[in-house]
């Protein structure tokens, strides 16, 4: 019997074009003769699309769901009736949202960004009882949120870059903010806090550009990051498991803009990537130790891509940050990552999978 996988893309966030081509990919590569694909799409305002317009979409390459394709207010949510067949009562129906009625056995959430790496969308599928794809609630949340994740960073005794936080409310108190930042020095980068694929983030070189970023930030967060500047290599490692994960080879990227922004990782053709990274052995090694490490610490589970700079004027390396739900397109580091470590994609996605499907076993047995 095949497993029913819903493929969940798309969704709320300023990374929904990224998700969608993730979506395409993911699609691609799982096998036909062990899964029934049933994609679901989240429109940017948040309504569901049904499986037959969520292909088209998909097979058609477009980067934005239309939304006048979305699900009708009112329609019950059953979206994982088939897995809780002791109950027919519509899961979480009290909640208002709006889903389709679709039986399914796991839950493939290629969402990046609030409202579906966050943690959001893993506690709906907690409520309906649902095996899925990647970390759960505490992990999913304390992965995306940088200040958070620091946070389990400092407390593992991993380096990472001096940082300061703001808050929107903060921002009133301008001039002592700006002050404050200062003292990291310059280049420093600003970054919302709850966002990924390098979005809002910006390299400042004094106080007004300083200003310009935090602004930036703002627009996409009510919590601002800025950190200091490194000079040093973007050395990048996936992780595979959950109790016991397990850490691909090292990568490394070369970007064509003086920073690895959203225009570099996605548009700027000369961005480069070097799997396996040329970095020493003991190099290697203890940026894989520290990604395993950073993957405990903030309580992922199934994947995660850690982001590490190599400091190599000063020998030493620290932690960026992690990505518990990476990208899986075309030019993705996770998938390449894992190919040069000896899996292809398309086993990728059935270790996922089956990692999901034992995750929810053992919470059923505990």
């Amino acid at each position: 019997m095949k497993t029913r996988v819903v493929l969940l893309y798309g969704g709320q966030s300023a990374e929904h074009e990224v998700s969608c081509v993730s979506a395409l990919h993911v699609a691609a590569a799982m096998n036909r003769s062990r899964y029934v694909v049933i994609p679901v799409g989240i429109t940017k305002e948040g309504d569901w699309v049904l499986p037959e317009v969520s292909m088209q979409v998909i097979a058609g390459g477009a980067l934005e769901l239309p939304n006048e394709a979305f699900v009708a207010e009112g329609t019950r949510l059953d979206l994982f009736g088939g897995m809780r067949p002791q109950s027919s009562a519509p899961v979480a129906g009290a909640y208002g949202l709006r889903a389709p009625t679709l039986p399914c056995d796991v839950v493939f959430p290629v969402l990046h960004g609030p409202y579906g790496e966050d943690g959001t969308v893993q506690g709906f599928l907690e409520m309906a009882g649902v095996p899925y794809v990647g970390s759960g609630v505490l992990g999913s949340a304390v992965g995306m949120d940088k200040q958070m994740m620091k946070l389990a960073f400092a407390a593992a005794g991993l380096p990472n870059p001096r940082h300061v936080v703001f808050r929107r409310g903060g921002w009133a108190h301008r001039e002592a903010a700006l002050s404050t930042a200062a003292l990291l020095g310059y280049p420093a980068f600003t970054k919302p806090a709850n966002l990924g694929s390098s979005v809002g983030i910006s390299r400042c070189t004094d106080e007004e550009s300083l200003a310009a970023g935090i602004e930036l930030a703002f627009k996409y967060d009510s919590k601002v990051i800025v950190e200091e500047g490194i000079t040093g290599r973007e050395i990048e490692c996936a992780l595979l498991g959950n109790e016991d994960p397990k850490a691909s080879v090292c990568g490394e990227i070369i970007p064509g803009r003086k920073f690895y922004d959203y225009e570099a990782k996605y548009v700027e053709p000369s961005s480069k990537t070097l799997v396996p990274a040329d970095l020493p052995e003991r190099v290697s090694e203890t940026i894989r130790s520290y990604a395993v490490s950073a993957f405990r610490a903030v309580g992922a589970a199934g994947l995660s891509r850690v982001d590490f700079f190599y400091d190599e004027a000063n020998d030493r390396v620290l932690i960026n940050e992690i990505n518990t739900m990476p990208g899986f397109t075309e030019i993705s580091m996770f998938p390449k990552l894992w190919a040069a470590s000896g899996v292809g994609y398309s086993e990728l996605i059935d270790r996922l999978i089956e990692l999901a499907l034992e995750r929810a076993a053992q919470k059923m047995v505990g």
